[in-house]
């Protein structure tokens, strides 16, 4: 039967009341069940595909492998076989054995509820005092590419061998990241990315970022795919044609909640998924949550990164396990575009920011680290509101997912920029920048002739 448990080391045998069952066995669903059965909770983990999710098996995990195989010259043999070991690697801790182990009933099937606590897979039916929908999203495919030979990033790693002309249709992080990694390995590239490429970026962050792909021999066409041919061949709206030997869909993700029969639970889901509240609490059925890429909070809107899967697991352990109020940081979250060079923002951009934004720029060219390595190209932006209170932070540059994370502290923490300005840091790093940045915010009130005036006084006293 497909409840019986799937490891002999469950400690529970199978029954049909849980206190917690979790449906999505991906980054969310994976965090929530750890918590719940370190802490003796009796709770069901239910999967219908690979355990991991997406990011281990065709998300992050392949992508970056990919990535730096490419940036270390390797061929694509070489990196698809990178690709199975880093994910070997990984995947003993996401394993069915492992939260089996740990305690967690692990039931492989399709989940759709029955009740407002009620579930039934394959079949078999059970209840939880809470659910948590865990489900993630799929590739976004765009009408009129159906019914025409295209990949996605679930079956991209399946090639037998490199494209010799990838067309990749998108123009976010994944097509960027994919555009690099495969024009690096040897492909021809051309990216169909509309009229505006990594639209949700600062236009000053990603201008070094297109410049590396235009240089590496990557055609970017700022228009949108209109039709599609077999070929693949791919119309522009302008009626120009494109062609390639294969077709890479980097347009998005969307959610797919059809088989959970959500109406029998009181949930509400729309397009960009489940609607909750900041709590991640579903709209007409508190005894349910939605968590990861399934979620779309109310003001806030669908998140769809592994790291903030896992700040919901997180929201929700100290909600459902430890009764303890709980809710989503309106502050837009911290995320990276890994290509050389990376790309990484936490907070606001200026643009988010709004009226009476101000920002504060230091470029890599005047780093003391990016001069001595010869790799100026780059820039920390610093966003600050009308009232000089550090709302966000951008950085193009090497290593710029690594040096974000100070900046998404100062606004997890509300830190003043005073405190940056004043950090002591290593020298030479580019750490440095960021600091020189939020000094330059000083120094303007700083050196003006009224405290020149009062400085030459001083200096006179005995």
């Amino acid at each position: 039967m497909a409840s019986a448990p799937t490891h002999p080391g469950d400690r529970h045998r199978l029954t049909d009341r849980f206190d917690l069952a979790v449906i999505g066995a991906g980054a969310a669903g994976l965090s929530v069940t750890y918590a719940a059965a370190r802490l003796g909770v009796r709770v069901a983990l239910i999967e219908r595909g690979t355990m991991g999710g997406e990011c281990l098996n065709t998300g992050c995990i392949p992508s970056k492998t990919l990535l730096t195989a490419a940036h270390r010259g390797e061929n694509f043999e070489q990196a698809k076989a990178r690709i199975k070991t880093a994910i070997a690697a990984i995947a003993p801790m996401d394993s069915a054995a492992r939260y089996s182990d740990l305690g967690a009933t692990i039931i492989t099937g399709t989940a759709r509820f029955t009740g407002r606590q009620s579930l039934e897979i394959n079949g078999v039916a059970l209840t939880a005092r809470r659910i948590v929908v865990a489900t993630g999203s799929r590739p976004n495919i765009p009408a009129f590419c159906e019914g025409i030979p295209y990949l996605t990033n679930e079956t991209i790693w399946d090639l037998p061998a490199l494209p010799t002309h990838l067309l990749i249709l998108g123009g976010g992080p994944m097509a960027f990241e994919m555009a690099e990694a495969f024009s690096a390995l040897g492909a021809k590239v051309t990216m169909i990315g509309g009229p505006r490429l990594l639209p949700r970026e600062d236009p000053e962050l990603t201008a070094p970022l297109i410049a590396a792909l235009q240089a590496r021999g990557v055609t970017m066409f700022a228009r949108r795919a209109a039709a599609a041919k077999s070929g693949p061949l791919l119309v522009l709206d302008d009626g120009s044609e494109v062609a390639g030997s294969h077709l890479l869909i980097a347009a998005g993700r969307t959610v797919d909640v059809s088989t959970l029969n959500l109406a029998a639970a009181g949930i509400s889901a729309g397009p960009d998924g489940i609607v909750t509240g900041r709590s991640l609490r579903c709209l007409g059925n508190k005894a349910v949550f939605a968590a990861g890429d399934v979620a779309n909070p109310q003001g806030i809107g669908p998140q769809r990164y592994t790291h903030v899967a896992g700040s919901h697991a997180s929201i929700i352990i100290r909600q459902a396990l430890f009764r303890l109020p709980a809710k989503l940081s309106a502050i837009p979250p911290v995320r990276a575009i890994y290509m050389h060079p990376e790309l990484a923002q936490a907070g606001a951009t200026q643009a988010q920011a709004g009226p009476g934004a101000k920002t504060l720029i230091w470029p890599f060219a005047e780093n003391d680290r990016a001069i001595a390595e010869y790799a100026t190209i780059g820039l920390v932006k610093l966003v600050l509101d009308k009232n000089g209170r550090l709302v966000g932070a951008g950085i193009t540059g090497p290593n710029a997912g690594d040096m974000i994370g100070l900046y998404a502290l100062m606004l997890a923490q509300k830190t003043k920029l005073s405190a940056l300005a004043g950090l002591i840091l290593p020298y030479p790093t580019r750490s440095e920048a960021g600091k020189r940045a939020a000094g330059s915010f000083f120094a303007e009130k700083l050196f003006i002739p009224k405290i020149s005036r009062l400085v030459k006084f001083l200096v006179r006293l005995p």
